[in-house]
């Protein structure tokens, strides 16, 4: 049954698709004294995609094409700064700085430190984005794997003409993405699923 049709006594329940509008960000590597792992102040982000890189083969006047290997694509994520508990401008520099980068001071004392995956990835941790229904029950959950950020904005340009909110920009990278529906769907063969997970 459609979700857009009524129920003519069919004793069915009218489903709502999901919407754009409904989701959550959490990270995990932003801990309680920085607001806590969930992104409240997340104004949109961009979910998981990925494209299959193509082989190609020549025979006479043919060409043959052959899947070859998966690119997990980079996300966006947009916040506003509520400019107290917590400060985005901190909690971005803060990863910055937990993921190896110190800025060089003098040359006597430098530090000789630099950024690793591991220390990247792990000033992220994990990061969750997850559509939710009108009840706020999650009903699509994409876990990203092993992700850093590759690009920060602090908010761009300031101008006195401008009245809209300071929103910072963060993309990131990841090695995969692991997604779970957790309603029963026909479509497979389980009721609710993890798929691009591992085991």
């Amino acid at each position: 049954m459609p979700f857009w049709s009524t129920d003519f006594g069919e004793k069915t329940t009218l489903k709502d698709p999901k919407r754009a509008f409904r989701f959550t960000v959490t990270i995990t590597g932003i801990d309680s004294s920085n607001g806590g792992p969930l992104v409240w102040y997340a104004t949109s982000v961009t979910k998981p995609s990925f494209e299959v890189t193509a082989s190609e083969h020549k025979f006479l006047n043919h060409t043959f094409f052959y899947p070859a290997n998966v690119k997990w694509n980079t996300i966006d994520l947009k916040m506003v700064d509520p400019a107290g508990d917590p400060d985005v401008a901190a909690t971005l520099a803060a990863m910055v700085q937990a993921s190896g980068y110190s800025p060089p001071v003098d040359a006597t004392t430098e530090s000789f430190t630099s950024i690793s995956k591991a220390k990247a990835a792990g000033a992220l941790g994990t990061i969750l984005i997850t559509q939710i229904d009108a009840n706020g029950t999650p009903i699509e959950k994409w876990t990203l794997v092993n992700s850093f950020a590759t690009k920060v904005d602090f908010g761009g340009e300031l101008s006195y003409g401008e009245e809209k909110l300071s929103e910072y920009a963060m993309t990131i990278q990841y090695d995969w993405a692991r997604v779970e529906t957790l309603e029963p769907s026909s479509a497979v063969a389980m009721q609710g699923s993890s798929f691009f997970g591992i085991g």
